[in-house]
């Protein structure tokens, strides 16, 4: 017989071995939705105005330094390395004439934020970002030079998209699951604001079009095309119509803007109307 007392056997709901198993992926998926719920909720979040676009652009004078830096490990390097450093030179020239678009971000959120800090604190607006570097950073940055809080939905990937520093701490949330992610930038979003990007720029964009336009989204809900010049040429919608897959009241889904003070003055008028 054991003389001693046998340690308690650990609690299922302590046990990382079960909760990262697939056996517990319900568990985790729930806990993807009642813990940012929960953080809300405590924080008496009800509108968000939701940023998307692209990782890639940085401040401008960022991007000038660090093709600057390129250029000069560039004339010391060779072979392998060298194609490496001149593929990554051509990949920051290129996104160089994008990074109009991270300065003008950081407006848009400044300005927003600024105005919205004028409401009682059951109307306020939170910035909400994807959390990680490029628009989504603009987005965050501009609101908390503005002296106020934003939200950060991060998603874990393989090439680790780190949060950016300027998310309010306590709305900074690390996800596993895009659809669970994307339930929470659509939950409290009244605007959302979609700036140039790729593959998941568009994602989210053509996804929560699709539904605003089968009615899947009840509430009022504002989306600006920042950057007309390119969403015009990414996406042909006047095409779309005159094919007959959308329809051209479909188009009334949807504005552009080009300039920050285009989209602020926009939803300075409209978003009162959506705010709960």
């Amino acid at each position: 017989m054991p003389t001693l007392q046998p340690k308690p056997p650990e609690k299922a709901y302590l046990n990382l071995d079960f909760l990262t198993h697939r056996n517990a992926r319900t568990l985790r998926i729930l806990s993807e939705y009642e813990y940012p719920a929960q953080v809300f909720h405590r924080n008496s979040v009800r509108n968000t105005v939701v940023f998307f676009g692209t990782s890639r652009v940085m401040p401008k004078e960022k991007c000038r330094i660090q093709i600057a830096t390129l250029k000069k490990k560039l004339a010391q390097a060779k072979g392998k390395a060298k194609k490496e450093l001149l593929d990554n030179l051509q990949i920051t020239v290129r996104n160089h004439k994008y990074c109009h678009y991270y300065e003008e971000a950081l407006e848009l959120s400044r300005l927003l934020t600024t105005w919205s800090l004028k409401f009682p604190k059951s109307k306020r607006i939170l910035i909400c970002s994807g959390g990680g570097p490029g628009i989504m950073e603009a987005a965050n940055r501009g609101a908390y030079e503005a002296g106020g809080e934003s939200i950060g939905l991060n998603i874990s990937l393989p090439f680790e998209q780190n949060p950016n520093p300027y998310i309010t701490p306590k709305f900074n949330f690390e996800f596993h699951y895009f659809y669970m992610r994307k339930l929470w930038f659509m939950y409290y979003a009244k605007a959302l604001i979609v700036f140039p990007g790729g593959f998941g720029t568009l994602d989210e964009l053509l996804e929560l079009l699709t539904l605003v336009q089968t009615k899947k989204v009840h509430k009022p809900l504002l989306i600006i095309l920042y950057g007309k010049a390119y969403w015009k040429k990414i996406i042909r919608f006047d095409e779309m119509v005159k094919t007959g897959m959308i329809s051209k009241k479909d188009l009334e889904l949807f504005t552009y803007a080009d300039t920050p003070r285009t989209a602020f003055n926009y939803l300075k008028k409209e978003l009162p109307k959506t705010l709960v």
